[in-house]
């Protein structure tokens, strides 16, 4: 992993302004060159050809990536889609195309990038309208903000895709995608290096600590605010 570079030239914003947009999130991805998402049997796939996920690879979330918005779904294929940045108020939309079956959806998402196995440096951009999916977005969002309080060097979580599930009374079975965070590195693939015996681990000041609590408190209150009704009916 040392020798990946992960989104070192990506011309993002300061990681210190990081804790205060992840908390608010309702949020999701950015621009990837493949669509990753869960199969209705717990599969993990990609691309237009559904290529199942590598057991155990890991994958790096881009900590700027989280964005939110709206989509609207005809029979299969997407109408419309409006996503923006979490740090900014979801996109306006108007009317829902005619044929689209539930109207305007909720939507969050985020990007990744594998770092390990067959898939190495593939890019790819996941993007739900599901409980259990936007729940699996908002908490890597929530461990990253947590992460960057303690340690803004090292704010992107190496995850492996996990899946978990709950039993629904109509569909039986339904699966929900997990993201298990693994260990954390910089933004251009650096893990941390380790601590000497009795050396602490980084700390944010007590200042930034102060400021971000004040700021993360506030987004998460829009967070729970954007779990509306109309993106529960919508099953992964």
């Amino acid at each position: 992993m040392s020798e990946v570079s992960v989104f070192a030239s990506a011309g993002l914003p300061a990681v210190t302004d990081l804790a205060a947009s992840l908390r608010g999130m309702a949020a999701g991805a950015g621009g990837g060159s493949v669509l990753l998402k869960m199969a209705k049997n717990g599969d993990w796939i990609f691309g237009s050809d559904q290529t199942t996920v590598e057991p155990d690879s890991e994958w790096a979330i881009n900590p700027f990536s989280f964005v939110h918005g709206y989509i609207a779904w005809g029979d299969g294929e997407v109408l419309g889609e409006a996503m923006g940045p979490i740090a900014r108020p979801k996109p306006e939309v108007g009317e829902a195309p005619a044929a689209a079956k539930r109207g305007w959806e909720d939507q969050v998402g985020l990007s990744v990038k594998c770092v390990s196995g067959a898939d190495e440096g593939m890019e790819a951009r996941f993007s739900v309208t599901s409980v259990g999916g936007k729940k699996a977005v908002q908490a890597v969002a929530l461990a990253i903000a947590a992460q960057v309080e303690v340690d803004p060097t090292n704010p992107v979580p190496v995850v492996v895709l996990r899946k978990g599930y709950y039993q629904h009374k109509s569909y039986g079975r339904i699966f929900t995608p997990e993201f298990e965070v693994v260990r954390w590195v910089s933004m251009d693939g650096r893990a941390p290096a380790q601590p000497v015996d009795g050396d602490a681990p980084p700390m944010a000041s007590a200042a930034e600590t102060a400021e971000g609590r004040r700021s993360l408190s506030k987004a998460a209150d829009a967070l729970l605010a954007s779990d509306t009704p109309r993106a529960r009916r919508r099953v992964v």
